[in-house]
């Protein structure tokens, strides 16, 4: 039970935990990290199983209630505190108190019911793990926007909102539309439909590391390199637009290949 790979998948674990500590403490700008260790312990434990050749059924459920809690449960937590603030309360921490929901009903401010739109995020997160247990056709690919994804996309807000500074007009006007909250609930929504679509995606999961049959994964690490260096805070978002992206161009040229067979 105690072996190297669920002892990483322990650190996602308690990665996404110190995420949630952190946004409840108001230091959304430090969150983002602990997911991205979360990511890193995440990655580097299903990579430690395959080369020990230790896969088993416990680590897979373990990986799951892991993943659940820091890319379920933190990415919510991080947007309903950042909408919070952006609905005009800064004190988030007062905004859990159901006697001001109450007062903010009955005096008709319907706005501070936007942050609860981010709850839909753990929502739709839990469907999409249960889904990736039982789904057999996800053991090289995924089915639907895998939870680290869309964790990362929304890693973005805090990262932009503490992070970029000095942008240009046009960055400046993308941001104000970016962090209104109708916006934000949007795509909460939109980002969370995807979790359990259909849309077939490719996996970073390299079983050798040769260009043939890697080509997409190295084209999508290789542009992702290059829009964290030049966009940097605003690179996350994009990076998961192009992962949309590619994936669907790679889905058009195997249908085609197939038709031409």
């Amino acid at each position: 039970m105690f072996n190297l790979p669920n002892l990483f998948t322990a650190a996602n674990l308690l990665s996404g935990c110190i995420a949630i500590i952190l946004a409840f403490a108001g230091r959304i700008d430090l969150a983002p990290f602990a997911i991205f260790a979360g990511a890193l312990f995440d990655f580097c434990d299903g990579f430690i199983a395959r080369k020990m050749g230790i896969q088993g059924e416990m680590g897979k459920q373990m990986d799951s209630l892991a993943d659940m809690v820091t890319f379920g449960v933190a990415p919510g937590v991080i947007i309903f505190v950042l909408l919070t603030m952006y609905c005009g309360h800064p004190d988030f921490a007062g905004i859990i108190d159901i006697r001001r929901w109450v007062n903010w009903i009955l005096d008709g401010e319907f706005r501070f019911a936007y942050p609860l739109i981010a709850l839909v995020i753990p929502f739709f997160s839990l469907f999409r793990l249960a889904k990736f247990n039982l789904d057999t056709r996800q053991s090289e690919s995924f089915i639907g926007l895998p939870t680290p994804a869309n964790t990362l996309f929304f890693m973005s807000y805090p990262l932009v909102m503490y992070y970029s500074n000095g942008e240009s007009e046009i960055m400046n006007s993308l941001s104000a539309f970016m962090f209104h909250p109708i916006s934000i609930c949007v795509t909460i929504v939109v980002m969370s439909l995807l979790l359990v679509s259909e849309i077939p995606l490719f996996s970073l999961k390299f079983k050798s590391f040769g260009i043939k049959g890697n080509e997409i994964r190295y084209a999508f690490l290789l542009i992702s390199l290059t829009f964290i260096i030049i966009f940097k805070a605003w690179s996350l978002a994009l990076i998961v637009f192009l992962y949309l992206v590619l994936s669907i161009v790679e889905n058009y040229v195997l249908k085609k290949k197939e038709h031409e067979i």
